[in-house]
Formats: structure tokens, sequence, C-alpha cells
């Protein structure tokens, strides 16, 4: 066999290789969304209010941006929402109530970033934000620097306004029992790299990053009955607080930050 007939047989043999895996990702991907299913809807919990209002001094305005995670989906009760969890312990912590303002929105992208900021009443100024986002970057296969970007954006656009900024980095897709291998393999593979680039455009930026790979998904990989809800994708009320237990201390740091 010629050398160009050698190059073209192992050509397309490479490009059969491709196309057969990417055909096997596409049908694990349809696999798990049926698994998965959406028995918790697409709306969550509004867990917006005055957390322990009985506590002297004027409200820490708490701000939660992002998709699905940030918004409590698969919460039963308004206290075991992320936001929820977050801002009733911060105001133990604090010794002040803590006003939270929920711009999370469900099935988020990166890209929705700027959009929940827009929609925030005019003149809004949050003394300190958390985002959880990303999962849905890694779902729909958006580059990872492309996400990082969106979100380079938001923090600067929060930081421009004088609010310090928590980010909560993707979490470990590794752990959605759902969805078959090797297409979780790839996953979790896909939600380490952006958690990385999140984490340098936290460090770049002044925010204050949370490897939420590393904090909770060891527990969420080895319990993930407790830790996962009705649809074994998005955290129960345990996987919620879990998640605000890893976050408060950061939270914490970013509102003092500010004095």
């Amino acid at each position: 066999m010629s050398r160009v007939r050698t190059a073209l047989f192992v050509g397309a043999a490479l490009a059969a290789v491709v196309l057969g895996g990417r055909s096997l990702l596409v049908r694990q991907a349809a696999i798990a969304r049926k698994r998965i299913g959406k028995p918790l809807g697409e709306e969550s919990l509004d867990a917006d209010r005055v957390w322990l209002r009985s506590l002297d001094g004027e409200p820490i305005k708490l701000l939660l941006l992002g998709d699905s995670l940030a918004a409590g989906l698969g919460a039963e009760h308004r206290k075991e929402t992320l936001g929820g969890r977050v801002a009733k312990a911060l105001a133990r912590q604090m010794e002040r109530p803590v006003r939270l303002r929920t711009a999370a929105v469900v099935g988020s992208e990166s890209t929705a970033l700027a959009g929940q900021l827009d929609a925030l009443e005019e003149g809004y100024r949050a003394d300190v934000a958390v985002i959880v986002v990303g999962g849905n970057d890694v779902t729909h296969m958006v580059p990872s620097s492309a996400a990082a970007e969106r979100l380079e954006h938001a923090i600067l656009r929060l930081h421009a306004v004088g609010t310090p900024v928590v980010v909560g980095t993707c979490p470990d897709l590794g752990t959605l029992q759902p969805v078959p291998q090797p297409l979780r393999a790839l996953m979790s593979r896909m939600s380490r790299r952006l958690a990385m680039e999140q984490t340098k455009v936290a460090w770049r930026t002044g925010a204050v990053p949370v490897d939420l790979r590393q904090a909770v998904g060891p527990t969420f990989h080895e319990q993930p009955d407790e830790m996962f809800s009705l649809d074994r994708f998005h955290p129960s009320a345990a996987g919620y607080r879990r998640t605000a237990e890893a976050l408060l201390p950061a939270v914490v740091t970013a509102l003092n930050s500010r004095r």
C-alpha cells in the first residue's frame, strides 16, 4: 500500500472512530435525559425574604446568580434552597438579618449572567454576591474559555458597583449516576476544566473561589441517595446544606472585605 493510500486509510479509520464515538455519546445523552426527566419541573421555590428578621441591624443584602443549583431546584422547602441555607447561616454568623435576592434561573448557562444582572431593580446593589454556574455549559458543550469569559464580565460588573463576589465553581458532573459511561467520564473532565478556568477568573478579578468539586464532590459521590433529590441530578435538602456549608466561609470573607 502506498504512503498516500495508507494515510487515506488511517484518516478514514480515525474519522470512523470519532464519528462512532460521537454517535455513542449522543445516544448516551438521550439515555441520561430519559432517566433524569423533569420530575421537579423547571421552577424553583421562591426563597427571597429577610432571613432571621428578629436580629438587630440593617439586613445584609445577599444576591445569588447562576443556574438551577443557585436557584435551589430540588429543595422541598424554601429554607432548604441554597439561598435560604446560605442566608440563614450568614445571618447567624454575622448576627444580622439577611435579605436574599435570587436572580438565578433554572437552566442558565454562563451567558445568562448578564441578563440576570440586567433584570435586577434599578439601583440595586448587593453587599455580597454568590455565583454558581457551569453545569449547563458542560452539558451543552460550551467551550470552557467562553463560559469563563462570561463569568468574568459578570464579576467585573458587580465589582464596579462595589459588590464583592464568591464563585462556586462548576461541580463534578462525574457524580451523576444516571449518566452512563463513557459520557459521565467525559463530563467529569469537562467540568474539571471549566472549574479550573473559573478559578483563574476569580483570582484574576479579585473574587473568592470555592472549589465545589473538591469541597462537596466526594460527599455526593459517596452518598448519592442522600445528596441528590428525586431526579438524581439536582441536590436534595442535604445536598444544598453541604454546598451552603462549603460556601459560607468564603461569603463571610468576601463580605468582611468591604469593611
